[in-house]
């Protein structure tokens, strides 16, 4: 399966100019073969745009942009994971990603479990922990939102159910450049599983995004990386390539779960 991350400038407050660009990069992603494309976090209305701008653009997730995001799918014959805000049923706001497979249906749905500073706490409500696994061309698929990836059993948790590819849509900015450099890899090669890290570039606001998106291996190694600046990137994935990493790296045969028990109780 090959996999195209979308790295750019966030466009915020502008829904339909997002639906735009969607539409053409999901096209060039599908030109280039790739199976899937991935955007960054709340990439249909800007990150770092404030509450009252959140609760104004946030739509169920099966409102008029998801619709239109599944027509984009279903033109392009690609699928889509894409970053918004989600207001759900009881009124709350989540930051939530949603992936549509190529012929436009939603796959999954899921809400970012761990607010990253004010920003995060100021606009969105904190999600109940649901971890879901799809499966999508017999790769079995978990999602995950930014700092959600700096939390080690977040990403286990979804390598223990089965996951052999880790979605991360992201707003990394400066000077958490260390994520996307080193933790990305570590995350792969500690739980024998690809993860894909969808980052912004330029700036919103006061943030400055740090860019640097890629794709790790199960091995450590990186099959597409981003730079600075805007970037469509392509990876495919490997399973010969994640079957050989796992049988050289046993961690999951060798772990000792009776000895981290308390860590889950502290």
């Amino acid at each position: 399966m090959r996999i195209a991350l979308y790295q750019c400038p966030p466009r915020p407050l502008d829904v339909p100019g997002n639906l735009e660009r969607l539409q053409r990069l999901a096209a060039e992603a599908a030109a280039q073969g790739a199976d899937l494309l991935v955007c960054p976090e709340m990439f249909l209305t800007g990150y770092n745009i404030g509450a009252d701008a959140v609760s104004a653009l946030a739509e169920p997730r099966d409102g008029p942009s998801a619709a239109r995001v599944a027509g984009i799918a279903q033109a392009a014959g690609i699928a889509i994971l894409y970053g918004y805000p989600e207001r759900a049923g009881d009124g709350r706001i989540y930051n939530a990603v949603q992936l549509l497979d190529a012929q436009g249906q939603s796959l999954c749905n899921y809400r970012k479990t761990h607010l990253f500073g004010t920003l995060d706490h100021s606009m969105f409500a904190v999600a109940e922990g649901e971890f879901p696994l799809v499966e999508l061309n017999g790769w079995r698929l978990g999602l995950l939102i930014c700092y959600d990836l700096e939390f080690p059993e977040n990403v286990r948790r979804l390598a223990l159910a089965g996951a052999d590819l880790v979605l991360v849509p992201t707003a990394n900015m400066v000077p958490y450049d260390f994520i996307a450099q080193v933790t990305v890899r570590a995350r792969a090669f500690e739980n024998q599983c690809y993860v894909a890290y969808a980052n912004y570039c330029g700036s919103e606001g006061e943030i400055q995004y740090c860019g640097l998106s890629s794709i790790a291996a199960p091995d450590g190694a990186r099959i597409a990386q981003a730079g600075l600046d805007e970037a469509l990137i392509i990876g495919t994935l490997d399973r010969d390539l994640m079957q050989a990493s796992r049988a050289i790296n046993s961690y999951f045969k060798d772990r000792r779960p009776e000895l981290y028990d308390s860590l889950s109780r502290r």
